[in-house]
């Protein structure tokens, strides 16, 4: 089974669009370091919050090496962590949108995607019609999204 290592944004942004099943649908199981999921927690009073121990297909996981987060002083503890976790088990995917972490993924040669790309693989995969509405939906929501970056996405999905 692959491992795929999800960041905050991309579950808080699925939670949102009550659309967290596409991570199952997709991946089977997506493993979230325990910063992470602390992350989720500080927002327990969120309409769409859902605790991921009750969860029985995302699986919560300690760093090996807290002592790692110091290389990584830019990021936040989730960030930092992920990027940790991804090294210390050679994840094959790395989902997270913001763009400090992306730069560290890259530069440490991760695979990539996040928000985005799970909803366009998603529609390419039948698991949804359009990705559109959700984009709105999410915008609506507070989600910032670089509107450059929604308009290829709705392009690349066909949906113009």
């Amino acid at each position: 089974m692959r491992k795929i290592i999800c960041n905050t944004t991309p579950i808080i942004a699925l939670l949102k669009v009550d659309k967290l099943n596409l991570l199952k649908e997709l991946y089977e199981k997506v493993i979230v370091p325990t910063a992470v999921y602390l992350e989720i927690e500080n927002g327990k009073e969120k309409p769409y919050y859902k605790d991921l121990t009750q969860i029985d297909w995302i699986e919560i996981q300690e760093i090996r090496n807290p002592d790692s987060r110091a290389y990584f002083l830019d990021l936040d503890d989730g960030e930092a962590e992920v990027l940790i976790l991804a090294k210390e088990i050679n994840a094959d995917l790395v989902i997270m949108d913001e763009i400090m972490g992306r730069r560290y993924s890259k530069q440490l040669g991760y695979n990539l995607t996040g928000t985005i790309g799970i909803l366009l693989k998603s529609k390419e995969n039948g698991l949804m019609i359009s990705i559109k509405d959700l984009l709105t939906e999410l915008i609506k929501k507070g989600t910032w999204l670089n509107p450059k970056l929604v308009a290829k996405a709705i392009k690349l999905a066909n949906e113009e």
